[in-house]
């Protein structure tokens, strides 16, 4: 049976903050820290040993594979910052149209740092997948 590998943590988030080397990534994870929380309402909590999340929700797969995974995230990574977005979402691609310098993949969106993107898009994003997220799987 498989068992979900990120799972909510009760590590803290400004240690883990502490942690990453580089003293920008450090400062633009405590702006989108911000970023997040103020778009979302909700706190900021880590999911696994690297990803900071917000709010949560309980999904299962038409396969019976089902777990529980944040809202939205960020990772601060060592090459790029990671964002986390819900992927399927149709307005993810008109929203990055206009986000800003960026490189992204099914779920995930990178950028090298927040000063290359457009905040009030990003807010956007943000809210746009919470939404998204909490029309597909209702009920948390």
């Amino acid at each position: 049976m498989y068992e979900q590998k990120t799972k909510e943590t009760d590590d803290n988030v400004i240690e883990f903050i502490e942690q990453v080397e580089s003293l920008k990534k450090r400062e633009d994870a405590y702006r989108l820290l911000d970023l997040f929380h103020e778009a979302t309402g909700f706190e900021a909590k880590m999911w696994g040993p690297s990803i900071i999340g917000f709010g949560s929700y309980h999904y299962v797969y038409k396969t019976g594979h089902e777990g529980d995974a944040p809202l939205v995230r960020f990772s601060p990574r060592k090459a790029k910052i990671s964002l986390y977005f819900a992927p399927g979402d149709t307005k993810r691609e008109e929203l990055l149209a206009r986000f800003g310098k960026h490189t992204s993949g099914k779920a995930c969106v990178y950028i090298n740092k927040v000063d290359d993107i457009d905040i009030g898009v990003f807010k956007e994003l943000i809210t746009q997948s919470v939404a998204f997220t909490q029309n597909q799987y209702p009920g948390k």
